[in-house]
């Protein structure tokens, strides 16, 4: 065992072992999708194939029903139709490995020897959840990558390469959009200290503030990339291009049991002339909450993108366990300033994974059994919301920023 955790504590090794357990699951995953009754590949892949092979037609992507994703995703995959079917699930494992690494050069960035970021970074490479999503085929592992991507170029001050890559994850998912007032509130001039009695010259400087290059930079850079891709498509696809992947979510009523704490109300109002609004007041808790962690730690562009994430994915209309990953990518850039002790921490990863238990019990008697388990999967799923909120509390506790910036020369 000594043994292992020493190879596996060295950088090459890591990502070599990680990637190759991948390639593993992709191969057994072609193996079982061809033998067995139960297929390993998500339902979703298929979907992305479906789309690039309309593409390949000179058809729309959305020719395909239930595809709500960008154009560029299914461009992306269009050698799954040329050169194999197993392409998308490449791509997805390189950007998965590849995540990996951005932790481990973030880590590096914000102080950390080479060998805590490797230990650190192997929270993510030897994921299980991590894994099984991306050999998959699940393309959740392309915006953890541009959202690491973006967080590195900020915290190495290359802000053109950040403004490129966050016009790109926000393309990719809307979610990410969630980042911009945290990352104006990072890229501001820093305000004086000088004590000013008179409110309305404090409000006048704090707007001043947002008033310089580096953000007016950032803002172009990756306003004109989502606007680009945007024009672009619009131009290609219409109307349906917008609908499908951006004003869909924003009204999207999922009345199929999931984690969401509001799944059950709105199956129960669907039929409602109020169900429509009901589904926009949902977003209000997530909107006060967001507001207040982007200005209590704007001093931390990591750990208020963290908490950004886990927030919007707890107080989400739709929660699915691939969601997860959006927070998890993160998690591993928060750790080194926790002061929790080993058993704290793994106290809370037991109880956000018995509340993911209890939630799946009566989903399963629903789904498999046929048993109206509705009211038991709304109450598992407050009860989730629950320990999701206590562990982010206990998070923000014990955490601890750093006093300064530290720059290291990355390995």
């Amino acid at each position: 065992m000594e043994r292992l955790i020493s190879t596996l504590t060295d950088k090459h090794a890591l990502f070599s072992v990680s990637l190759a357990v991948r390639l593993a699951l992709v191969a057994y995953g072609d193996h079982q999708d061809r033998t067995m009754a139960v297929k390993y590949t998500d339902i979703d892949y298929h979907v992305f194939t479906d789309a690039a092979r309309f593409i390949t037609e000179g058809e729309s992507p959305y020719n395909r029903s239930t595809y709500r994703y960008t154009p560029l995703l299914a461009w992306l995959l269009t050698p799954n139709i040329y050169l194999s079917m197993v392409f998308g699930k490449i791509l997805f494992v390189v950007c998965d490995v590849l995540s990996g690494l951005l932790i481990y050069r973030i880590l590096r960035l914000r102080g950390l020897t080479s060998e805590t970021a490797r230990r650190v970074s192997s929270l993510w490479l030897l994921n299980p959840l991590a894994m099984g999503v991306s050999t998959r085929g699940n393309a959740e592992s392309i915006l953890a990558a541009l959202v690491l991507g973006t967080l590195l170029c900020m915290e190495g001050r290359h802000l053109i390469c950040a403004a490129v890559l966050y016009g790109l994850s926000v393309h990719m998912k809307i979610y990410p959009v969630t980042y911009a007032l945290t990352i104006a509130l990072t890229l501001r001039t820093p305000e004086s200290r000088a004590e000013d009695k008179q409110r309305w010259r404090r409000i006048i400087r704090f707007i001043g503030s947002f008033l310089n290059t580096e953000l007016f930079l950032f803002a172009a850079v990756a306003g004109g990339v989502f606007c680009g891709l945007t024009a672009l498509f619009y131009h290609m696809y219409g109307w349906e291009f917008l609908h499908q992947t951006y004003l869909y979510h924003l009204t999207r009523r999922d009345i199929r049991h999931n984690f969401s704490p509001y799944f059950y109300m709105l199956y129960l109002t669907a039929d409602s002339r109020w169900s429509q609004w009901l589904g926009l007041a949902a977003f209000l808790p997530q909107l006060i909450l967001l507001l207040a962690a982007s200005w209590a730690f704007r001093t931390d562009l990591a750990f208020s993108c963290f908490l950004h994430t886990a927030i919007f994915v707890s107080f989400n209309k739709v929660c699915t366990s691939q969601y997860f990953l959006w927070y998890l990518c993160l998690l591993p850039l928060v750790i080194p300033r926790l002061s929790l002790s080993l058993k704290q921490g793994a106290g809370l990863l037991l109880l956000w994974f018995a509340g993911q238990g209890i939630w799946l019990g009566p989903a399963y008697f629903l789904e498999f059994e046929g048993y109206n388990t509705f009211l038991l999967i709304w109450l598992a799923g407050l009860l989730f919301l629950i320990i999701n909120c206590f562990v982010l509390i206990q998070i923000i506790v014990h955490y601890k920023p750093a006093q300064t910036s530290q720059r290291l020369k990355v390995e």
